[in-house]
């Protein structure tokens, strides 16, 4: 991990098979791991969950994933993020598995989080993300759910968001740090540590992001490019993408409940009643497309 001294939550990638990596210690927070990594034609990555659930999410290219809860082949269709919905495998607490390369060259990511329940490993494969448009105007943006609410995990939800160039995200901004629930058990907001892993579509472009809390005891910006990762220990955590460049971010997040509960910033909520009619650009990638 290689910590951008002026920003301590922008971690840059770096060389080498895994290119990204940071653990919960080193995020000084209590749950999220994660990884990337890239690996040509017949090499492999292997791992022991151990007392954690685990997601693995397809980038770019086609592997095998062979573990202890099962086997599977052919996992993957898209080049890159730009160009195709995703392949997803969860994996529960103490799984031992190996990722192997099919394609020329693979790009796979991994979040972990600690989990002390039972649920069944899961293929996800693109038919079952469902797509939601958000937002409106230059604040339009897609999530794809690859591990949404509800999703048969205990912790960890994933997903994906492609933010159109000169477009905002995560807007109005919103926080999920505090566990509030209603009388009725409802959950109002969820504390949840998260962790932007971006990847922008052509060379030289970047995301600029924003941490924030309302009393700006934390008040950081960061330049975010490609395969760079924003930590989002708590607070609230706005996204705009460069004009001229397309921007992906891959969600893990992992906390007081399997939820994206949140709460808007008041001082901006307004803008969601004036909002103008949705980007036509978007969706930026679907089923429909690798036809």
């Amino acid at each position: 991990m290689r910590r951008d001294s002026r920003y301590p939550l922008l971690l840059k990638a770096e060389s080498g098979d895994v290119y990204q990596s940071v653990t919960a210690e080193e995020a000084e927070w209590r749950y999220l791991n994660f990884i990337a990594g890239k690996l040509k034609r017949g090499a492999s990555w292997s791992f022991d969950s151990d007392e954690n659930e685990c997601a693995i999410v397809m980038l770019g290219g086609v592997c095998s994933i062979q573990s202890s809860n099962g086997e599977w082949s052919h996992m993957g269709r898209r080049p890159n993020v730009f160009s195709g919905m995703p392949y997803a495998l969860y994996l529960p607490h103490h799984s031992q598995f190996s990722i192997t390369a099919e394609s020329e060259e693979i790009d796979f990511a991994c979040g972990w989080c600690p989990a002390d329940q039972d649920f069944e490993a899961s293929l996800v494969q693109p038919n079952d993300v469902p797509i939601e448009i958000r937002g409106g105007g230059n604040a339009t943006r897609q999530i794809n759910g690859i591990l949404p609410p509800g999703f048969g995990s205990q912790r960890l939800v994933v997903v994906e968001v492609y933010t159109p160039s000169g477009s905002w995200s995560s807007y109005p901004p919103h926080k999920h740090d505090h566990h509030r629930e209603s009388e009725t058990g409802d959950i109002l907001e969820a504390d949840l540590e998260e962790i932007y892993f971006y990847k922008v579509d052509k060379l030289g472009g970047f995301a600029i992001q924003r941490v924030y809390t309302d009393d700006l005891s934390l008040n950081e910006v960061a330049v975010a490019e490609n395969n760079d990762i924003v930590l989002v220990p708590k607070g609230y955590h706005p996204v705009a993408a460069a004009p001229g460049y397309n921007v992906y971010y891959l969600n893990f997040l992992a906390g007081s409940a399997q939820s994206l509960a949140n709460i808007d910033d008041e001082r901006h909520t307004w803008l969601q009643k004036e909002w103008p009619e949705k980007d036509p650009r978007l969706p930026l990638v679907s089923m429909e497309m690798e036809k």
